[in-house]
């Protein structure tokens, strides 16, 4: 329509230039002549018809010459089997079972500090002694008498042996020796208590008391925090409807936004209880960390892999389009020839969703065509021009 008003407006301007002497639109109304004016109308009325039939018979061999803007310009992709990895995505915070708050197990005054924030112990190392107030000295005489009730032992042996000697004598002899060896060993193990050993092999975070320091058990008389950052693991909550797809061994891709730094590993341990309160289990996922850079707490992103299929279809997600009746579907390409091909609009059933592509389980098979970019501005059954081909 608006081009038969511009071919109008154009044919009405030379139409007034070729023809100078006749009156304007504006003299005609400007003349007030009913009759003048009412011919005038039906003269362009006229005209505006056959201007209308010209356009038309214009436009139909337009459609019929020009096939080039008639049939819609689509990429197309032929479809292929490939690994697909889907992965719950999860929020989670390092933590690790040997981070610990050594306290003296006995009162004193702190005698010496053998270590220093930062430093690296083994399992059993001395990190600290208290003052024994002379249990060293007691050990010393223990040691001795032990040592008279076991030759005594030894001999009075010797003679009931060789029955010599009465029972009486032997048996005494024989508890001496072992009440003796009683009382060393639970004085040497008393004694144990005034050296703070390392429980396990770490790094000493904290050097909480100093020397001369009095300490005593109990809570506010922390001496050392000591961390083992090798044995690190990451606790996440897992919805129990993946309790089935979420195993132990399931691959983690863990990343530390902070560090900049990714790791693969594995689910290590799967819990056996569901929290009632919001219906998850938990997971323990190892941190392999072997440089020391992670360190507990350190926030991590984790990708859990939920499901695999190694010979999955993908397609973007952006080709798939909804009927009326909730169907989706995409357009697979009948009847390809050198460029061009028919839209076939075909129902498909997808699984799961990763990022921008989906997979499909049902409705296009191997080797099919499918409309890619302009999937949405075609319709069922049209003839389309395939400008490139994904193979």
């Amino acid at each position: 329509m608006r081009n038969i008003l511009s071919l109008l407006l154009i044919t009405l301007f030379f139409i007034a230039c070729g023809e100078k002497k006749q009156p304007t639109i504006d003299d005609i109304i400007a003349s007030k002549d009913l009759q003048q004016i009412r011919a005038k109308r039906s003269e362009l009325d006229t005209k505006v018809s056959e201007l209308s039939a010209d356009i038309k018979k214009l436009n139909i061999e337009i459609e019929k010459l020009d096939t080039f803007k008639r049939v819609p310009l689509v990429t197309a992709l032929t479809i292929k089997k490939t690994v697909f990895n889907h992965y719950l995505e999860l929020q989670g915070d390092v933590q690790t079972k040997q981070n610990v708050l050594i306290y003296p197990e006995v009162a004193g005054t702190l005698e010496a500090v053998y270590v220093k924030e930062g430093q690296k112990v083994s399992k059993g190392q001395a990190l600290a002694k208290i003052d024994d107030a002379g249990m060293t000295q007691q050990v010393a005489q223990l040691e001795a008498t032990t040592q008279l009730a076991k030759t005594t032992f030894e001999r009075q042996k010797r003679l009931w042996d060789e029955k010599v000697g009465s029972e009486i004598q032997f048996l005494q002899a024989k508890t001496n020796y072992e009440a003796s060896k009683n009382q060393l060993a639970q004085a040497k193990k008393q004694i144990d208590k005034f050296i703070i050993k390392a429980p396990f092999s770490g790094i000493i975070d904290d050097v909480i008391k100093n020397k001369g320091t009095v300490v005593a058990p109990g809570m506010g008389s922390e001496l050392f925090r000591i961390v083992n950052l090798g044995n690190m693991y990451i606790e996440a909550d897992i919805p129990e409807n993946y309790i089935t797809t979420v195993t132990k061994g399931k691959n983690v891709r863990i990343n530390f936004p902070v560090l900049g730094k990714a790791l693969d590993t594995k689910i290590r341990q799967t819990g056996n209880f569901i929290n009632p309160a919001n219906r998850t289990f938990k997971i323990e996922i190892g941190v392999p960390n072997d440089d020391r850079t992670i360190k507990p707490n350190l926030s991590a992103k984790l990708k859990v892999n939920d499901y695999t299929n190694n010979e999955a279809i993908l397609i973007p997600q952006s080709i798939i389009s909804e009927n009326a009746e909730g169907d989706q579907y995409v357009y697979v390409i009948k009847n390809i020839k050198d460029d061009k091909g028919i839209a076939t609009q075909t129902v498909v059933k997808t699984g799961k969703t990763q990022g921008d592509v989906i997979e499909i389980l049902e409705g296009v098979a191997v080797g099919e065509t499918l409309i890619d970019a302009g999937a949405r501005s075609v319709k069922n059954g049209q003839e389309v021009r395939i400008s490139n081909q994904n193979l």
